[in-house]
């Protein structure tokens, strides 16, 4: 499923429409880090940066895979995180080249609207605490009556300018502006609540239409949903939130809405989850449990292939025209990230964990003719034609192939040897062609290849 949302060689672009400012980073470490997670966050940051940059210029998700250390995985749960909290907004276009994703980044809510939103200021104070929540609340609120004692000397416009005679260039009032106006709510459609079987049982005597403003229904929805209230529940706490004038008030709705849940449900208050990782897993759940080899190819369809670089080196740095080939193969070649994975571990074994690159390219390019898009499809296909890549191999060493017998077994990765999950040793180090034979009779025998 991961694959169909987004893939490594997926070109994005970035648009900023506000230009955000140090209050604005406040607000994403402070109040909605806690919600979306540190990567959330590292990759709202990174498009920042980027965006401010380098605007209009397309990248390939593998670059972001290399600044941020993690997986494409990774990063689309990073992003939908962001869209659901409201700081993106991602649009996508499919074409010849393949797809080009637009990232548009929103502003973060002002710490007052924040913490007026009953989802968010719950979700929050579920995530950091009471003691935190009440610490960061009052480091953002305003004194009351500061200005008491003075008096306001500000002048008006017309206290300071006024027309003038003279003729000046025409101007035109048609023109229509990019708007800069800041998001006051995260985005939630509050149309989902049946707000017709909430009106059912409320008469209009009781709770008249004009009480029913757009704001008062975006709060009844965010509530329900927060308390798990449905429509016929939501009447009582309409009714209890009404005052006086029959006006509901945002602050009396929360209040009725707690109040109500406390007497009828609960005094612990609700917890928000996070639901959207069991959306994109990217092995699905089964009964029974994975084998060797599917181990394996989950390994290598998920991974970077820098950490894959640094794994068959065990755990040194790979160095960099290995991972500059690397890069090339995913941006370049567009190949995916599983079968990138499996050249490099299938030529660094085969080279004496030398990356040639003429070697790799001429494998590389054999693969995207054969149209292989999975690890499971290159790790097939190079047993299939280990013969032939062996002489390719051959033909482009120093030495003449026919002058030299090869004295032993060239190593191959351990996935070479392994089918259906079950691993096979790959024999003992021969002198002799006899041998060599035989082994390749049994791989053929275990592919499934008839001798002829």
């Amino acid at each position: 499923m991961l694959y169909k949302e987004l893939q490594p060689a997926d070109l994005y672009m970035i648009r900023l429409p506000y230009s955000f400012s140090d209050y604005d980073r406040q607000l994403l470490t402070l109040f909605y880090q806690p919600l979306v997670g540190a990567e959330g966050i590292s990759l709202y940051l990174t498009l920042w940066a980027d965006g401010e940059l380098r605007n209009n210029e397309q990248w390939p998700h593998y670059q972001l895979m290399n600044v941020l250390g993690v997986s494409i995985g990774k990063i689309f749960q990073a992003r939908i995180a962001l869209e659901a909290i409201g700081l993106l907004r991602t649009w996508q276009k499919s074409g010849e080249d393949g797809r080009v994703f637009y990232y548009e980044l929103a502003a973060p809510l002002d710490a007052e609207s924040f913490l007026k939103d009953p989802l968010l200021s719950m979700f929050l104070l579920n995530k950091i605490g009471e003691n935190a929540y009440k610490q960061l609340r009052n480091r953002y609120i305003h004194k009351a009556n500061w200005n008491n004692g003075f008096t306001d000397v500000s002048r008006t416009f017309m206290d300071v300018f006024k027309p003038s005679t003279k003729t000046g260039n025409v101007i035109s009032h048609t023109d229509e502006f990019e708007s800069k106006e800041r998001k006051s709510s995260i985005p939630f459609y509050y149309e989902e609540f049946d707000f017709a079987l909430l009106q059912e049982g409320l008469s209009e005597q009781l709770v008249p239409k004009s009480a029913m403003t757009i704001e008062a229904k975006e709060v009844i929805a965010k509530l329900a949903f927060l308390y798990n209230l449905n429509p016929i529940e939501m009447q009582k706490v309409v009714i209890l939130a009404l005052d006086d004038e029959l006006h509901l008030s945002e602050a009396r709705l929360k209040k009725a809405c707690a109040d109500y849940y406390k007497l009828t449900v609960s005094k612990t208050a609700p917890v928000i989850e996070k639901i959207m990782e069991q959306q994109v897993k990217p092995i699905p759940k089964n009964s029974q449990p994975l084998s060797k080899e599917e181990e394996l190819i989950h390994y290598l369809e998920t991974t970077s292939p820098t950490v894959v670089l640094k794994d068959i080196a065990n755990g040194k740095e790979p160095i960099l025209a290995d991972v500059q080939l690397a890069n090339y193969f995913v941006t370049h070649y567009k190949m995916p990230i599983g079968v990138v994975n499996v050249l490099l571990q299938y030529v660094l074994l085969r080279t004496d964990m030398k990356l040639t690159k003429n070697y790799a390219e001429k494998i590389a390019s054999h693969w995207m003719r054969k149209d292989v898009k999975t690890a499971k499809q290159a790790m097939e296909l190079a047993r299939n034609e280990h013969e032939q890549y062996i002489k390719w191999k051959n033909e482009g060493s120093k030495q003449k192939s026919y002058a030299k017998k090869p004295t032993r077994e060239e190593k191959v990765p351990d996935w070479f040897y392994k089918k259906n999950g079950e691993t096979k040793q790959s024999g003992n180090e021969t002198n002799g062609i006899q041998n060599i034979d035989e082994e390749r009779q049994k791989l053929l025998a275990e592919l499934g290849v008839k001798k002829r």
